[in-house]
């Protein structure tokens, strides 16, 4: 009788679910992260839901894209660094995205102080592609511009434009950053590379013209602000050209 209420016992007893596989951690980050587009705060409530049922850090991760969807950068920031440091210490190759994901959150938020924290983490762990390492240097340079570190950002771009040389970003903010600082040959290197790899792209333009502009080459400044102002007339950089056409060469000095 004994072996047989142990039985019954023992066949009672709720089995556990089985944890979520890689698979569905993926699918379901995936459906998180595109629902955060569409209604953020449904992805904050579907975040939290799948965290308390084990969602660990991608539920973390998918709740950060949502914060940061809602223009919330410090909440967004915040997350993003609580995730990255569990990732962190579980050896979790997602750390690195999440401190990338951190850094830019808290740039957003005006906090570039904090994002060159994230992202020098970022930089300290194994497994960046030069690609990754690039795009880190290139979100390091935009925080050390707005602290005003303009000789930190340089040497940001330049190791951004080393490891990725295919980046016309990379050597436009380059050639932008140069032209502030009054080095004139990086400034002219820097636009031509950029022009060589997006020659349709009007915010290369529109910079051209402003370094022309700055080393007093005003024929050719005019030509290419025209360029940026009929390339894509609604644009920042079509209308910034614009402005330029008109206002001869005072938006170099910007």
């Amino acid at each position: 009788m004994f072996v047989l209420l142990a039985a019954a016992a023992a066949a009672a007893t709720p089995v556990p679910p089985a944890p979520p596989s890689q698979a569905n951690h993926g699918a379901r980050g995936r459906k998180c992260a595109a629902l955060a587009e569409t209604n953020p705060n449904a992805a904050i409530d579907e975040a939290r839901a799948w965290g308390i049922a084990g969602g660990g850090m991608a539920a973390r991760q998918c709740l950060g894209i949502a914060q940061s969807a809602l223009e919330q950068w410090p909440a967004a920031a915040a997350t993003f660094e609580g995730a990255a440091k569990d990732a962190q210490i579980a050896m979790d190759p997602m750390a690195v995205i999440l401190w990338m994901q951190a850094g830019n959150a808290a740039l957003a938020g005006d906090q570039p102080a904090r994002a060159r924290i994230a992202f020098d983490r970022a930089l300290t762990l194994p497994g960046l592609s030069d690609e990754m390492k690039g795009e880190v240097h290139l979100d390091r340079a935009r925080a050390g511009v707005a602290v005003n570190d303009l000789p930190g950002a340089k040497a940001d771009l330049a190791e951004a434009t080393r490891l990725v040389p295919r980046d016309a970003l990379g050597w436009l903010l380059s050639a932008n950053l140069a032209r502030r600082m009054k080095d004139m040959p990086l400034a002219f290197a820097a636009i031509r590379q950029a022009a060589a790899l997006s020659p349709d792209d009007p915010a290369v333009s529109y910079e051209a013209g402003n370094v022309a502009a700055a080393a007093g080459n005003m024929d050719d400044a005019k030509a290419a602000w025209t360029r940026a102002a009929q390339m894509a007339p609604n644009s920042n950089a079509g209308q910034a050209a614009a402005l330029a056409l008109k206002g001869g060469d005072r938006a170099a000095q910007q």
